[in-house]
């Protein structure tokens, strides 16, 4: 069940209001959202839900353990090791194997197992670090990593930043208004922007004629694709937490407007990265012990990074990539401080982002090195062909062309006055009825990160 679905947008959430406006008392809220949340996962894989529970119980007990005293370094080791294990065997399995040219073992990946994973190993660390953090209620605990809206594709949440809202929340009409804006926000920016420039890139990606215009414009459209279509999902899951209480943090903060690669990933995913800087850079040193030793951690979190986002040589190559280039610039060998000292500079600094979050972004979507291989090649050696003239204007009709261009320009992060309330709410009201004469047209385009 995604969230631009009909049966998500016209059931299940009204549904899920609805049953949670009934009552007043925190524990019917808590109760209504807790079931809601295991349907929900029911829905997209019921085969998976013990596994889903297991992983919950698991966490839980290693909570429980860690605030009891005694063992605590053992106690969070096999927490550590059982998370990862159960990641590794159900997303890496098939990707070692194949490597090692034995057959697949056909295993299907559970949704959401890369969120939920990091969410239950996030609490056992914070309680490892602090028995405060933890909670005994497992109920609670339950809530927080199968809170509907963001379990499939975060953003990744740690239990002492939502703790408080579980026990105590206001869902007042103003917050309820500003959720449901941000919701309708989140599937306009799905339906309308993302599907639209990702059948583009998915017709280039899949089927591409080697013509450079090709290239560069398959290129363009997956960089804004998968920007649209996961920040949509993650403005979604904001704006659902509102209409329910809960305040979950900005994932987003207009990447494509970087001056560099690392100031990239304090943009993008934020919730990732920051995951990845607290409970792995900054315990392996960070920057505590020199440029060199900083340099290598930076790689050794991107490298992770990477292989977090799949079971692909695709994705590791992703990783080291950003990986280098945030080591080259740490280390000045990319002088990107110096440049942006100067108006040109910063220009060129955000040119020079922009151009290698893009062509990084092509190995990402690639199938494999091979085809990413393909793709560069068309991008830098291809040729204008008359197949290529023909499927240019096929893809680029009006339609898609003005789309394309005010998706290229919002997501720069031009600055803008909020608008007056009466206008955000008719604007709100167009793209709402935009999404759902999109919906309706069919087809099934389910959110990137769904595959994570």
């Amino acid at each position: 069940m995604v969230f631009s679905s009909a049966i998500f947008l016209f059931a299940f959430l009204p549904a899920v209001f609805l049953l949670d406006r009934l009552g007043r008392d925190l524990r019917w809220k808590n109760a209504v959202l807790a079931l809601a949340s295991l349907v929900f996962y029911a829905f997209g894989q019921l085969y998976y839900v013990p596994l889903f529970l297991l992983s919950v119980l698991i966490n839980y007990l290693a909570g429980r353990l860690l605030m009891g005293g005694g063992r605590r370094r053992a106690v969070l080791t096999a927490a550590v090791l059982i998370n990862l294990g159960l990641l590794a065997v159900f997303k890496y399995t098939d990707f070692v194997l194949q490597n090692l040219g034995l057959p697949p073992a056909g295993i299907i990946l559970p949704i959401g197992i890369s969120f939920y994973t990091f969410q239950g190993l996030s609490y056992v660390i914070d309680c490892y670090r602090d028995p405060a953090n933890g909670t005994r209620s497992f109920p609670k605990l339950f809530l927080y990593i199968a809170f509907f809206p963001q379990l499939i594709a975060g953003p990744i949440v740690k239990y002492h930043d939502i703790a408080a809202q579980i026990d105590a929340r206001v869902c007042d009409p103003v917050r309820t208004e500003q959720g449901i804006r941000r919701f309708i926000l989140g599937l306009a920016k799905k339906l309308l922007v993302a599907d639209t420039v990702g059948y583009i890139a998915d017709t280039v990606f899949n089927g591409g004629t080697g013509d450079i215009r090709l290239a560069w414009l398959g290129a363009v459209c997956y960089t804004l694709q998968i920007y649209y279509d996961f920040s949509g999902y993650s403005d979604m899951a904001i704006g659902m937490g509102h209409m329910f209480g809960f305040q979950i943090r900005e994932n987003f903060l207009h990447p494509y407007g970087a001056r560099t690669i690392r100031d990239f990933w304090r943009r993008w995913h934020v919730s990732l990265s920051s995951w990845f800087r607290e409970y792995l850079y900054i315990p392996l040193g960070g920057n505590r012990k020199g440029k060199r030793r900083a340099a290598l951690n930076r790689f050794l979190v991107f490298l992770c990074t990477g292989i977090w986002h799949g079971a692909n040589w695709t994705f590791v190559v992703w990783g080291l990539g950003h990986g280098l280039l945030s080591d080259l610039e740490g280390l000045g060998l990319i002088p990107v401080d110096r440049l942006e000292k100067s108006r040109a500079g910063r220009l060129l600094c955000r040119v020079y982002t922009l151009l290698c979050v893009t062509l990084l972004f092509v190995v990402f979507r690639a199938e494999s090195l091979t085809a990413a291989g393909a793709m560069f090649t068309a991008l830098f050696a291809g040729a204008v062909t008359p197949a290529g003239t023909i499927l240019l204007h096929r893809l680029l009709n009006p339609v898609s062309g003005l789309i394309l261009l005010l998706a290229a320009l919002f997501s720069l992060g031009i600055r803008r006055r909020p608008l007056p309330l009466p206008l955000s709410r008719v604007l709100s009201l167009g793209l709402l009825v935009l999404s759902i004469l999109c919906l309706s047209r069919g087809g099934f385009h389910p959110f990137i990160y769904f595959q994570f």
